[in-house]
């Protein structure tokens, strides 16, 4: 195993158990260190700090153990079976209704660069670094050992997330046709190959539970609704109405799709592939119709760089949906950007609410379920942010 050596008072995050090493820190490295290659971080008075993955850019190495690791088939079947345990611990793994919950959520799970979403009896992998990726089929091996019959297939799907290394999209373990899951007994399509994430946006479980709470004859407008989770659940919370939009048509097929399996026939619903923004912006088409609106976007900033922007784009949004929504109105609005804090996205929401000159009260202040978990020491983890807003 290579080495990379720090500067000299640059390893003060890795005593504090911070998962990254910036670029900015090394010192120099052993010749002909590759992408991907697991290395030993050492600090300037030569003591062996932790063990990782080395990738070019800002984020140099993400810290799979810290001290001296060897990175083999115990190490990856030990951490696989800490994440099931704490699933199992939480009561998601065996929770009657349900087969769907992530079961590895990166530096959550003290895996870095590497997600793992269990739909059923298929588990989806998804790398973020380039070590994740050479180390696939490593992982795969322990992960059906230690999940034995909880699953039976295990599809990769990294082409979005590693565009640069072109990798296939396609079992890599078993193989099945079947993409239907359960979430709180409600049936979803998960579009392994194509869709956004792994194929079905896990972390909005709870939300969506909180959402169908409050649907009750009520109207209902999802934005960004990709494949229709927050629509169903309102459907089945008594909603009198649903109306889901996204600019893209695969995800308005899978929406109708979705609300199709839990609820045929049902004329409650309709979908519009529509830009977001221009959907809003119809005026007296959209005024006053919807009293519970759901605004959960993309990603609006990616890295820091775009965080202005961002911050602009968010107060533009909610003060559209403040605008249309009539007294009484209940909104459900999210921010999923890393680098857009829960004070950055408050303030951009206040914003928009003065500007709208509406009375606001917070009703929940919102956040990624339990199998989606914070590492302590990794406060950038917490990636999910969301409020529900009674509108006067």
């Amino acid at each position: 195993m290579k080495n990379l050596y720090l500067k000299r008072g640059k390893e003060e995050s890795l005593l504090r158990f911070h998962p990254w090493v910036f670029s900015g820190a090394i010192h120099h490295t052993d010749e002909n260190i590759t992408e991907g290659e697991t290395v030993r971080v050492v600090s300037a008075t030569g003591k062996t700090l932790a063990t990782g993955h080395y990738q070019q850019g800002s984020i140099a190495v993400r810290v799979l153990s810290f001290g001296d690791a060897s990175i083999d088939h115990d190490f990856w079947k030990s951490r696989l079976l800490s994440a099931l345990q704490m699933r199992i611990a939480i009561g998601l793994a065996n929770q009657p209704g349900n087969n769907s919950y992530r079961l590895v959520h990166g530096e959550g799970d003290h895996l870095p660069g590497l997600i793992v979403d269990v739909y059923g009896k298929t588990a989806v992998m998804q790398a973020h670094s380039i070590g994740m990726h050479l180390c696939r089929h490593d992982i795969a091996k322990a992960l059906v050992e230690v999940m034995h019959s909880r699953i039976e297939n295990i599809f990769y799907k990294s082409e979005t997330t590693l565009p640069f290394l072109e990798p296939e999209n396609g079992f890599i373990y078993g193989g099945s046709d079947d993409n239907t899951a359960i979430e709180n007994g409600l049936l979803f399509h998960v579009d392994w190959l194509r869709g956004q994430k792994t194929g079905f946006f896990i972390d909005q479980r709870e939300n969506r539970s909180l959402l169908e709470s409050y649907a009750k004859d009520r109207s209902v407008l999802n934005m960004f609704c990709y494949t229709g989770g927050f629509s169903f659940y309102a459907m089945r919370g008594g909603a009198k109405l649903v109306h889901s939009v996204d600019s893209s048509a695969k995800a308005i097929e899978l929406t109708n799709a979705n609300v199709e399996l839990n609820f045929p026939g049902d004329h409650r619903h309709q979908a519009f592939c529509e830009d977001a923004f221009s959907f809003l912006e119809r005026g007296a088409a959209v005024n006053d119709q919807y009293d519970l609106i759901i605004l959960d976007p993309p990603a609006f900033a990616k890295h820091r760089a775009a965080l202005h922007h961002a911050l602009k784009g968010y107060t533009r949004l909610n003060m559209k949906a403040f605008e249309k929504i009539p007294s009484g109105g209940i909104l459900f609005t999210f921010s999923c950007s890393q680098v857009v804090t829960k004070d950055h996205f408050r303030n951009a929401v206040f914003t928009a609410a003065a500007l709208a000159r509406r009375k606001v009260r917070i009703l929940h202040q919102l956040h990624q379920p339990a199998d989606h978990p914070v590492n302590i020491y990794h406060p950038e983890g917490e990636y999910l942010k969301g409020l529900v807003l009674y509108v006067e």
